[in-house]
């Protein structure tokens, strides 16, 4: 597909996501007081939602990443989940939230959830700009959710094609017609 030359649909604009994660570091910041706040951002797709969000987060935040891979260049997961870079630091008894910039099929998050479980932390949930419930292959619910999107292939804000177009300040889908 050459997206340059199809119509770009907004799905989420920039100043909505302004917005919700204004209001998600709101309400994180309210349900970790006097906790400690370790925020996990998977890279690469989550890195300008987690900067983002812990902009909003009024609490002290320790913040640590990850590298996962399950998608390659391709527009769906293969399912298979790869560790590119684990986080080094020690996470045991730090109340842990997971960033990730969507979550589908869930098998990433599902993998890095229990990953990060056999490190001891105090706690362990996620938080995802996208979520696409239709998608799911295991029984899992992001614990904070930007917004639920229907069953599209999404690019911009840190999700990529071809890893490019991260840097386009809002969630596109790429329609099926020419420009």
């Amino acid at each position: 597909m050459d997206i340059e030359t199809k119509v770009w649909e907004t799905l989420c604009s920039e100043e909505d996501i302004v917005r919700r994660t204004a209001e998600l570091g709101k309400q994180i910041s309210e349900d970790y007081k006097d906790k400690k706040l370790f925020v996990i951002s998977l890279l690469k797709g989550s890195f300008i939602f987690t900067a983002d969000l812990v902009r909003k987060i009024d609490i002290p935040v320790k913040l640590g990443f990850m590298t996962t891979s399950s998608y390659g260049h391709s527009e769906e997961s293969s399912g298979k989940i790869n560790v590119l870079a684990d986080i080094n630091d020690d996470v045991e008894g730090y109340d842990i939230l997971v960033v990730d910039d969507i979550t589908d099929s869930a098998l990433t998050m599902s993998f890095v959830m229990n990953h990060l479980k056999s490190k001891n932390p105090a706690s362990i949930k996620c938080c995802v700009l996208l979520d696409k419930p239709v998608r799911r292959k295991v029984d899992l619910v992001p614990d904070y959710v930007g917004f639920e999107i229907d069953d599209k292939f999404v690019v911009g804000y840190g999700l990529n094609y071809g890893d490019y177009y991260r840097n386009v300040p809002y969630v596109f889908n790429v329609t099926n017609q020419d420009r």
